[in-house]
């Protein structure tokens, strides 16, 4: 009876590790994803060290003629919480590709370059950009988007304001409070 308890509690703990990975920040990528981003590290990694430092990222910037700051270096690295090894590189792409570092700034800014006069954009320019630049659109997927918005349909002009607060944290916050 010893025998068959041993396996069962040895299969339990490899079920709780299981488990546990779910977190990990490799079951967010596929495994070509992964080998892609790895490439795309060692790449970076100039002195083969297993961590990108200022070093190593002034070297690649300086490889594809592009001159850049300390300033610049260092608020890159910044972005990570420690020295940025693999798995530091592989969490930010995670984040930025989920979208949790996108300021509403960006966002604000983003919608604000299709207005043609404050705080209005003309739909039909919109929809043309959508659809034909960038992750394109539908025009089913657009149509959705125009239920969501406040539309004058007298100018065909949507309101940026409400689309831009629809979109950031300050926005959802607002709803939150009114709920």
């Amino acid at each position: 009876a010893t025998v068959a308890t041993m396996p069962s509690k040895g299969s339990r703990s490899s079920s709780k590790k299981a488990k546990k990975s779910g977190s990990n920040v490799f079951d967010m990528f596929s495994q070509k994803q992964v080998a892609e981003f790895k490439d795309g590290f060692q790449i970076m990694d100039r002195d083969r060290d297993g961590v990108i430092n200022a070093d190593d990222l002034r070297a690649m910037y300086e490889e594809i003629g592009r001159i850049v700051s300390r300033n610049e270096i260092d608020e890159m690295l910044g972005e990570s919480d420690g020295p940025l090894n693999f798995t530091a590189f592989l969490t930010m792409f995670a984040s930025k590709s989920s979208g949790e570092v996108d300021d509403d700034e960006v966002v604000a800014k983003a919608f604000r370059a299709f207005e043609k006069e404050p705080g209005e954009i003309d739909a039909e320019e919109f929809r043309t950009m959508l659809m034909a630049f960038g992750d394109k659109f539908t025009a089913k997927e657009f149509d959705a988007i125009l239920e969501e918005v406040d539309l004058d349909e007298d100018t065909n002009q949507i309101d940026a304001d409400a689309l831009i607060a629809m979109l950031t944290a300050a926005g959802a916050e607002g709803e939150e409070e009114g709920a």
